[in-house]
């Protein structure tokens, strides 16, 4: 069977080929600015007329709540910013994940990195969604500009190679004349309208997941974990030993099995190997459970030819064994399937498997959303399409790759950066708290050149850890 990938790239070589013959017929029309070509058109201007008077009433108020989400999605973008430049820069993420930390997200882009964790990212997908998010930021920019009569002289598309943009053009004399206020809520109605178009299409995607999937299995995200001190360790690879700077000694395979106070564990050689070369105290082991000693996989589908759909499912069916009892367990995913023995062993006197789940942290709002998102979609849950799988599939991922990029860019689109809506928001904003346009100005240049340098120290950090 050929697969999507095939029929997309053919779109892609299409596509390519329309564009250039359509800029050639429409050359003339054509104006060069940087890498970019810019072909302006009056497409969509009675539309933005329309709406600008027809919803007057409400769209007047809605400036106060525009220009306030302005600020909120600014200063969570530069916290963002500062927290990961941190993380970044003091642990050794850049060597465990060895993509770069500016990367413009572009087809495929998934699979040239090997990101197996993320959806596959189609051409098709990429240009749906810019259609999504450049429609409705561009357009909001015009309502809001109309709202406060500001002229719109055109809309248009950008053209970089097969690669599209769109844009819509305020008069900008009348536009600098402008007050402060009104600049400030044209300038951030392009990133509201992508808060809006994530909370649309979220709720979109919720509920096809909620009438297109079903439960079919439980995930797992870890084996069983403890920790134990490292002066703890009597026993290395079944060999006594008396002190633990003799552990040294043993390290010759990627798993290095461990006896704690009669209990044994097994622990990744590298850990151990860096908790001894930094002195750390205590260290996360794998217990020597029947799930690491398999290899299991996750998801599990059945034990014992009962389906398993729910973690409350599999500890019910866990009461109904014994220690030392030999289970059959099916796992696997994508029509693939394995199966395993496994004798069960015994932690506070019932029988125990030794997998784990892993929750992340549920703190702040991001933490809350996770745990409202949970409540759909439950990551220890294995689904699968109640529906044409492959095609249930392609529809789910495409709306979860509108939802995180429309995100993205409202929060990106409001850094105080020149190139970026957040940057001529953020001069205004000094500019108006000061009351000198030149030290709005000093201001902004000082953060443009800040973030600049925040990401080419970023840059520099994952060259070091990844290419030299």
């Amino acid at each position: 069977m050929v697969s999507f990938m095939f029929y997309d790239l053919i779109f892609f070589l299409l596509f390519t080929l329309a564009t250039i013959v359509f800029l050639y017929k429409r050359k003339h029309n054509l104006k060069r600015q940087g890498l970019m070509y810019l072909y302006r058109t009056r497409i969509g201007l009675k539309i933005i007329d329309w709406t600008s008077e027809k919803f007057e009433k409400i769209l007047r108020p809605m400036q106060f709540l525009i220009v306030g989400c302005g600020y909120i999605l600014m200063g969570s973008m530069i916290w963002l910013l500062a927290k990961f430049t941190y993380i970044y820069s003091v642990s050794d993420i850049a060597k465990q994940i060895k993509i770069p930390p500016i990367l413009p997200l572009f087809p495929y882009a998934t699979d040239l990195f090997k990101l197996d964790f993320l959806p596959p990212f189609y051409f098709t997908y990429w240009i749906i969604i810019i259609a999504v998010i450049a429609i409705s930021h561009e357009f909001a920019h015009g309502i809001f500009a109309r709202l406060n009569k500001i002229k719109v002289h055109s809309t248009g598309f950008g053209f970089l190679g097969p690669f599209l943009a769109a844009f819509v053009e305020p008069d900008e004399k009348e536009m600098q004349k402008a007050k402060k206020f009104t600049q400030l809520s044209i300038l951030a109605a392009g990133t509201f309208a992508n808060i809006l178009m994530t909370i649309l299409f979220g709720g979109i995607m919720a509920l096809f997941f909620v009438v297109s999937f079903t439960p079919a299995g439980i995930n797992f995200n870890s084996y069983a974990e403890s920790v134990v001190p490292l002066a703890a360790i009597t026993v290395v690879e079944g060999m006594q030993i008396n002190n633990f700077n003799e552990i040294n000694n043993y390290l010759e395979n990627n798993m290095t099995e461990i006896g704690v106070e009669g209990i044994n564990y097994i622990v990744p050689t590298v850990s151990l190997e860096y908790a001894l070369e930094n002195n750390i105290e205590r260290i996360i082991v794998f217990d020597d459970a029947p799930a690491f000693r398999a290899n299991l996989k996750s998801p599990i589908l059945e034990i014992d030819g009962k389906k398993i759909v729910s973690h409350s499912e599999l500890s019910n069916f866990l009461d109904t064994t014994l220690p030392g009892d030999i289970v059959n367990i099916k796992t696997g995913e994508n029509g693939e399937t394995n199966e395993y023995e496994i004798e069960l062993s015994e932690r506070n006197g019932k029988s125990f498997i030794g997998i784990g789940f892993k929750s992340p942290s549920n703190k702040g709002v991001s933490g809350y959303l996770t745990k409202q998102l949970y409540k759909i979609k439950d990551p220890f849950v294995h689904y699968v399409p109640s529906w044409n799988g492959n095609f249930a599939w392609f529809i789910y991922n495409l709306l979860w790759w509108i939802v995180l990029i429309n995100l993205s860019v409202a929060l990106v689109n409001m850094l105080p950066v020149g190139i970026f809506d957040g940057g001529r928001f953020f001069y205004l904003t000094i500019w108006g708290l000061t009351g000198s346009e030149k030290l709005g100005r000093k201001a902004f240049s000082l953060a443009t050149w800040s973030i600049i340098f925040i990401l080419i120290w970023l840059m520099i950090v994952w060259t070091f850890a990844v290419i030299i």
